[in-house]
């Protein structure tokens, strides 16, 4: 697997190669937003390490602009901005976790781990309920064979339910799942997402597929 480093900070490149190398990981690296966003499109990465704070492009657009590309790989943000919101709006716009500066290589090495173990599983091809199919290879859902436009959370959150179709799915492991295992709620995050994914899966239904359950959390499932 090769690994893509997005980050301009030349001292931290080279202590990142090294304990790459130490892992065994392949690398690439793009000293700007816009020399890795063109890397990104075109490589096959496994995983990308993103710098928040990049000369030519930043790197919120980049994974903004990956994600509206359906660039899927899994992506680590690094970030010197202690302010929670610009944590949070990262993991909106496509993230599947953050790093802040500094952090120590064993962390960002069980991060890395983690993020593609989680992908690892979510990349199932096929799942259907009822007339909803998610396709988790191409990253596109259609209802009734008409195409559904989802952010990259609200496929997250679709994706964890469908894979546990029939099941209560807890609020705490659809919030990890679709923002990462440090993610703290602060606004009713999930409810407003649900919401938003409801509009799209049972807009004018009779029998919507997602259902609440009380005092534990949702579920993907057929009346």
């Amino acid at each position: 697997m090769t690994i893509l480093i997005i980050e301009d900070e030349k001292k931290l490149v080279e202590i990142l190669k090294k304990a790459l190398r130490g892992e065994r990981y392949a690398f690439d690296i793009a000293y700007d937003g816009e020399e890795g966003f063109q890397k990104a499109l075109t490589g096959n990465y496994g995983l990308i390490i993103l710098d928040l704070s990049l000369p030519k492009k930043d790197g919120m657009d980049v994974c903004k602009e990956l994600r509206a590309r359906m660039i899927h790989t899994p992506i680590i943000m690094l970030t010197a901005r202690g302010v929670i919101e610009n944590r949070v709006n990262g993991l909106d716009v496509g993230a599947d976790d953050y790093l802040l500066k500094p952090f120590s290589l064993d962390e960002l090495f069980a991060r890395i781990r983690a993020v593609l173990r989680r992908r690892k599983v979510t990349e199932i091809p096929l799942f259907n309920i009822a007339d909803l199919v998610v396709d988790g290879k191409r990253h596109q859902v259609t209802r009734a064979s008409k195409a559904l436009s989802l952010t990259p959370k609200e496929y997250r959150l679709l994706d964890t339910l469908i894979r546990n179709k029939g099941q209560a799915i807890t609020r705490k492991q659809l919030i990890e799942e679709a923002w990462g295992p440090h993610f703290v709620e602060t606004n009713n995050e999930l409810n407003v997402h649900i919401r938003y994914l409801r509009r799209k899966i049972d807009s004018d239904r009779d029998e919507p597929l997602i259902q609440t359950i009380r005092g534990v959390g949702y579920a993907l499932r057929e009346a």
